[in-house]
């Protein structure tokens, strides 16, 4: 491993982020859903509209075990795809009526449970996380 400080502290952090987001999701998940299918349903639902290749790649899922879930997804009246008017080839994927209901409520919940986490926090702790989230965002995790 890198003996660099910044990196074993950015893998640390990686590995929280995981940990927590595992924790605070595994029994909000509708019961319906594969984890899989959650995954790829909380991704479509922040980035929306996003293509098979962009969820294939976000997931790590080569693009037939992608294309299957998306599927199983749309059967379920979860998700719409449209094709793009510029090229017929390309569809853009966006979350249905009932699958933005579903995310919402999965949301409300997780919301709650955060809530819970940072209720002890002073105000300013809370802008002083809310800046190196959005420093995060801006410098590491942008795309």
């Amino acid at each position: 491993m890198d003996s660099n400080p910044l990196f074993k502290k950015f893998v640390a952090f990686s590995a929280a982020v995981h940990q927590i987001t595992n924790d605070m999701t595994k029994d909000v998940k509708p019961e319906a859903l594969t984890p899989v299918q959650y995954k790829i349903l909380e991704y479509i639902a922040v980035s929306q509209p996003v293509t098979l290749s962009e969820i294939s790649d976000c997931m790590n899922m080569s693009m037939p075990n992608t294309s299957r879930e998306l599927r199983k997804l749309t059967e379920q009246g979860l998700l719409i795809k449209e094709t793009d008017a510029e090229d017929r080839r390309r569809q853009g994927i966006s979350l249905s009526p009932a699958g933005q209901a579903m995310v919402d409520e999965v949301f409300r919940r997780v919301a709650q449970r955060v809530s819970g986490r940072i209720a002890h926090l002073t105000e300013e702790q809370r802008q002083e996380i809310e800046h190196a989230l959005d420093l995060l965002q801006e410098r590491i995790f942008y795309v």
